[in-house]
């Protein structure tokens, strides 16, 4: 294709997924809770700054869902001054790890946790949100709101409500139009049809609230800095570049299954993430990652090169700055309803229903990564799915089991397999079953692996066994 024809599609390509873009970045941060325009200033670093890298030439950066949540629970400990000097951490630490060519191990991450995790953001998105739609003040953590859910009804403004419930529908409906009748994203159409809604009825509902771009952007000041001496904040900095990498280094894997242009590399493209993210620390904006709604809206809509995501954060800098007006008739409850059906398509159903028929343990696993997010905190749930995927991997790959054959009066023992501390009582309970012979030698040559415990007890079990000075085994 010739250069003027890429171009043309790029265009048009970084149209819709600035249209995609817009009410996503003022929904994910409105249920940050922080000021609407942080997340278009993070959309326009995703294009503007991200978008000249090569790391992955078609997937879109900017602020998502899944990291709504962790940056929630931030600003509510830390203060929104200390956000900037969060997310700048977090930026440094990507760099680290892109130079240091870690990107490739977060291939090694388990699909069970990935999944547990997503689901897990989505459950909790799920629960906060519904107070968001219905105009009811949220009582504080998931599992407060989950308490409080039975005081949603009694306290719902209904108008918001029936808004909210409204927009959800035609996201749900959109997606089952005609392609040609879809060429502008659902996500704008709903929002738009609820805000249209809204100014024409003048309904009563809580709108959002707009300062300015140039007036919400809030570089961290030196004594934001001393946040970092906080144990609490150092947690929440390797939560957000280790969730950020994860979830950009993931969907990248996604976006390249879904064209046929220059593949991903992941340390070029966590390195330009870890730029994005700095530069969204130094303005005090929300942290970003790649988008697999925006970056599939990218590659549908024909993008060829990386000028479709640069164009598209230039179109968020144009709308940010031209029409900052039209914010304010944006109905929260319309938002809310586009962040439910985000949380909603977060949750893994198919995936649980597909490992529990082959593999229970992994769906196992997932789900008790999903409920430890939801019990405890977006961070310790997924350290938690990463110890159990873990211990199952390791109890899973250490079996072993025992042979004997009898030669004329010796009896042949040979251990096969892997021998783990985790195998071990199992393994001497074995040993100690083993008839008595006038003598016994043991073959540990099928053995692929044995730790320092096995060897320790086996050797004191060939000292038992072989009573007679002189002999030993085949160790």
């Amino acid at each position: 294709m010739s250069g003027a024809g890429a171009f043309r599609d790029d265009f048009g390509a970084s149209v819709v997924v600035a249209l995609v873009a817009l009410p996503l970045c003022v929904g994910v941060a409105v249920a940050s809770g922080v000021p609407a325009e942080l997340g278009i200033v993070t959309g326009v670093v995703g294009g503007l700054v991200t978008g000249w890298f090569r790391g992955s030439s078609l997937q879109v950066s900017g602020p998502a869902a899944g990291l709504t949540v962790l940056v929630y629970e931030a600003v509510s400990a830390y203060g929104l001054p200390a956000l900037g000097v969060l997310v700048l951490a977090a930026g440094v630490l990507q760099l680290g790890m892109g130079v240091l060519r870690l990107g490739r191990w977060f291939r090694a991450i388990s699909l069970a946790v990935v999944h547990g995790m997503l689901a897990g953001i989505g459950l909790v998105l799920i629960v906060g949100q519904l107070y968001a739609l219905g105009g009811v003040p949220a009582p504080g953590p998931t599992l407060a709101k989950l308490g409080g859910a039975h005081g949603l009804a009694t306290g719902a403004d209904w108008v918001a409500v029936a808004l909210g419930a409204g927009t959800i529908a035609l996201l749900v409906g959109w997606r089952r139009l005609p392609p040609r009748l879809r060429v502008v994203p659902g996500a704008l159409v709903a929002v738009a049809a609820a805000t249209a809604l809204t100014v024409t009825l003048d309904l009563p509902v809580e709108k959002v609230r707009v300062t300015g771009v140039l007036d919400a952007v809030a570089p961290p000041a030196w004594s934001d800095f001393g946040v970092l001496a906080s144990v609490g904040a150092l947690g929440t900095v390797v939560a957000l570049a280790l969730i950020a990498s994860a979830e950009t280094l993931f969907s990248a894997a996604a976006v390249d299954r879904m064209h046929d242009g220059p593949r991903t590399e992941y340390d070029r493209e966590l390195i330009a993430q870890g730029v994005g993210n700095s530069v969204c620390g130094l303005l005090g904006a929300l942290p970003m990652t790649a988008v697999i709604v925006r970056s599939a809206a990218n590659v549908e809509a024909g993008a060829r090169t990386r000028n479709a995501r640069i164009l598209h954060g230039a179109w968020l800098l144009l709308f940010a700055v031209a029409v900052p007006g039209v914010l304010e008739a944006v109905p929260l409850s319309a938002l809310a309803g586009v962040l439910l059906h985000a949380g909603w398509k977060l949750l893994p159903a198919r995936a649980v229903a597909a490992l529990w028929r082959t593999h229970r343990g992994e769906a196992v696993v997932l789900v008790a990564t999903a409920l430890a997010i939801v019990t405890t905190s977006l961070f310790e749930g997924v350290l938690i799915g990463l110890v159990l995927a873990v211990a199952k991997a390791a109890w899973e790959t250490s079996h072993v089991h025992i042979e004997e054959a009898w030669e004329g009066e010796e009896l042949c023992v040979r251990i096969v397999g892997n021998a783990s501390f985790l195998r071990l009582p199992k393994l001497l309970d074995a040993l100690e079953a083993l008839p008595q012979a006038p003598s016994v030698r043991l073959d540990l040559g099928g053995l692929r692996h044995m730790d320092h415990a096995c060897l320790t007890a086996l050797e004191g079990w060939e000292r038992k066994r072989m009573p007679l000075p002189g002999r030993e085994g085949v160790i």
